[in-house]
């Protein structure tokens, strides 16, 4: 059967790992418009890439479930609303979801998260030049999550690693290699961390409110912050570098951001769009099922790629092109679609638009370091691994002056 899907799928068998780690698109492309059903043997699975398909995976989780024990992030941190299907996932999800509401969120995060913008933007304004990505886009992303799920503040370093840990891991797994330890033992840091706010006020800890409940054990509640974290902050650091990294790679839609700049909001979500944070998800087909005339068998793995299905030439017009007219931006499935759609996705969308306005806003000559160039990469999470900027002192703003 492997020698006749190799046969039957031959750019499918031809990808490697460091094709769709360095730069996946071509490839994707191609699969998309041949093969957008295909049967990559380097992920051990099938690929979906055609926007269509992709929502009908999503949306079916009767067919295609999270319930698996090969999941890649269950096997780091454990089962979770990210991980479990039907009434066990809305069990583990529903105790979380009260306080990442679109209300909710504006209420509780917009005045933090813009002081906490001007604060790490405080810190770096005077050097001139900074990388982005580890002083603005991850401590912010830390700073709202621990915030978020009412946890003592920590060494936003300290968390940043456990994180690169615990990704590094999951990539391997999805790259069917062993996870390092190092992800094993960051996960028992961070199991630490949580567990120390149990006995926090349940009106001030979303953790210590979940763990007061008679729903989930102590075990669960650990393992759901864990997955809320990891997508707060590892996926929303690199949704605010990237956007970060499209607009300022792009000149003439800066300047429409400058005119107005009420267009941040449309460079977010076409950021998200070209290059989401999380460029795959998992599901495991519950039966033998056909999907775009293509025949998968039972427990078989599929994989939606995120990153494919929101390049779909078929819905967003020159779908390699940011731009920031595009009217249909919002239609990309960045944020996944079904039961699993992201829960924390008005908070993430809240912390990348206050961070790109307020460094737009406050450093108006800000550029990329053109000695010091990056790029998204990642197998499973794409971001640049750096993202070095500089500016005149002349032009940067302070918080007061510029708030």
């Amino acid at each position: 059967m492997t020698d006749e899907r190799i046969a039957t799928f031959p750019l499918g068998a031809a990808a490697t790992i460091a094709e769709l780690e360095r730069d996946p698109h071509p490839l994707l492309a191609r699969l998309r418009e041949r093969e957008p059903v295909s049967w990559l043997p380097v992920l051990g699975g099938w690929l979906v890439t055609r926007r269509d398909l992709a929502l009908e995976v999503m949306r079916d989780p009767d067919a295609f479930t999270v319930d698996d024990p090969r999941f890649s992030t269950a096997r780091v941190v454990g089962a979770s609303m990210l991980s479990l299907d039907g009434a066990e996932h809305a069990r583990h999800r529903d105790p979380f979801a009260p306080p990442f509401r679109l209300d909710a969120v504006r209420a509780r995060f917009a005045d933090f998260v813009s002081a906490e913008v001007d604060r790490l933007l405080d810190e770096t304004v005077l050097t001139g030049e900074a990388e982005l990505r580890r002083s603005l886009a991850g401590p912010l992303a830390v700073a709202a999550m621990v915030r978020a799920l009412g946890l003592d503040d920590g060494d936003a370093g300290a968390v940043l690693g456990w994180y690169d840990s615990i990704v590094a891991g999951v990539t391997a797994i999805t790259a069917g290699l062993p996870a390092e330890p190092a992800a094993a033992a960051a996960f028992e840091d961070l199991r630490a961390s949580v567990e120390q706010a149990f006995g926090h006020d349940p009106e001030n800890s979303l953790v210590a409110a979940a763990a007061d409940g008679d729903g989930l054990t102590g075990g669960e509640v650990v393992s759901n912050a864990a997955v809320l974290l990891f997508g707060g902050i590892e996926t929303t650091e690199g949704m605010i570098a990237n956007a970060i990294l499209h607009v300022l790679s792009h000149p003439d839609q800066r300047q429409l951001i400058e005119r107005d700049p009420a267009l941040v909001a449309a460079a977010v979500e076409e950021s998200l769009r070209l290059e989401p944070a999380a460029a795959v998800v998992d599901r495991y087909a519950t039966r033998n099922v056909e999907l775009g005339g293509v025949s998968i068998g039972k427990r078989e793995l599929v994989t939606i790629s995120l990153a494919g299905a929101n390049r779909d030439p078929a819905v967003f017009a020159s779908p390699d092109r940011f731009d920031l007219s595009r009217d249909n931006a919002r239609l990309h499935v960045t944020f996944a679609q079904g039961p699993h759609v992201c829960i924390g996705m008005h908070l993430a969308r809240l912390e990348a638009q206050i961070a790109l306005e307020r460094l737009l806003a406050r450093l108006p000559g800000v550029h990329l370091d053109p000695a010091r160039p990056s790029a998204p990469q990642g197998l499973v999470f794409r971001k640049p691994p750096t993202l070095w900027a500089r500016w005149g002192l002349a032009s940067a703003g302070s918080s007061t002056l510029s708030a």
